[in-house]
């Protein structure tokens, strides 16, 4: 049996450049930070005595007897990745803090968890470059999932980085090492809040993709911000990063009309109007999370303007996808 535990992500800056379709031809980079709050995948071989092979446990039970069976389309294609079949009984249950289709990067953190555990129950390890490439296989190649490459490297690495995408397809993982003083006080900043709704990023992502030719100016801009937000916090001038925040969150919108709806539109506005001095909505757009950078002596009239929407506390995670409990 084996536990594995992956967090999942804030993302900044550079969202839409992690597309291969985009950063095999003009480069790309994103900022973002692993959170603590998780994804929880137990894993275990199922015993012959019960009538069934495999058993898998998400918003639905299945109970199968073969792994061709299974619905959750990444577990099927993930047991395969790993060279699991039907002569050995699998049991596998999904718990997460923060609900799915809600931009934070659960789908990826799933994935990315999934291939931790099950290398786990085969009594291996597997390092966080090659679980994030494993993952990031998973949902491009074998689900033909429409996804970029950030979310599997934040859940695997954990830390708050840049990550940068490279033109012959490979990525590097650059931490941004803040003194635990300066990071603290950036956290203290941080709101973050439920809209309430969920969706298939998926659908959205593939609209992205669709306009990346007539977006190559705006793209170009988000890039280029990523660098400019480093700076900011290595500086400690989190009030500029805010504001900076709001400027891309402006131009993401842009890209298509889907981004965005009225609700998240006046969720926004509201609260800028309290104090915040920038934010986005976490994800492809839509629906899901949203964060907002608030100076510290406006928190309270932000929490306030937003309290009819669950508000979840988050500071950085820096231990990545790990496998908390193994027994042989």
């Amino acid at each position: 049996m084996a536990i594995s535990r992956t967090p999942y992500r804030i993302s900044f800056f550079g969202g839409g450049t992690d597309y291969p379709g985009w950063y095999k031809t003009h480069g790309g980079a994103v900022l973002s930070m692993a959170i603590n709050k998780y994804c929880y995948i137990t894993g275990r071989h199922l015993p012959p005595f019960f009538g069934i092979k495999h058993r898998i446990v998400w918003s639905h039970i299945e109970t199968v007897g073969a792994i061709s069976e299974i619905l959750h389309p990444a577990v099927r294609e993930g047991l395969q990745a790993v060279s699991f079949d039907d002569d050995e009984g699998v049991e596998l249950h999904h718990q997460g803090d923060l609900p799915a289709r809600s931009g934070i990067g659960s789908s990826s953190a799933f994935a990315v968890g999934l291939i931790n555990v099950l290398h786990a129950m085969r009594g291996s390890t597997i390092d966080k470059h090659a679980l994030a490439e494993a993952a990031i296989d998973l949902e491009q190649n074998r689900l033909k999932e429409a996804v970029g490459c950030q979310d599997q490297i934040a859940s695997a690495y954990g830390g708050f980085n840049v990550i940068q995408f490279k033109s012959d397809g490979g990525f590097a993982v650059e931490p941004i090492d803040l003194a635990e003083d300066q990071r603290e006080e950036f956290e203290r900043r941080l709101v973050v809040v439920y809209t309430g709704t969920s969706r298939l990023s998926s659908t959205l992502s593939k609209q992205l993709i669709d306009n990346f030719d007539a977006r190559v100016a705006s793209l170009k801009k988000m890039q280029a911000m990523v660098p400019e937000a480093v700076n900011l916090l290595r500086s400690s001038d989190f009030d500029s990063f805010g504001r900076l925040l709001h400027e891309s969150w402006e131009l993401k919108r842009s890209l298509t009309s889907a981004i965005s709806t009225s609700t998240i539109d006046r969720i926004y506005d509201d609260a800028m109007r309290a104090g915040a001095l920038g934010g986005k909505l976490l994800g492809a757009g839509g629906a899901g999370f949203m964060v907002f950078v608030v100076p510290v002596e406006r928190r309270r009239q932000v929490r306030e303007a937003l309290s009819h929407l669950i508000s979840v506390p988050v500071r950085a995670d820096f231990t990545g996808s790990t496998i908390i409990y193994r027994q042989e």
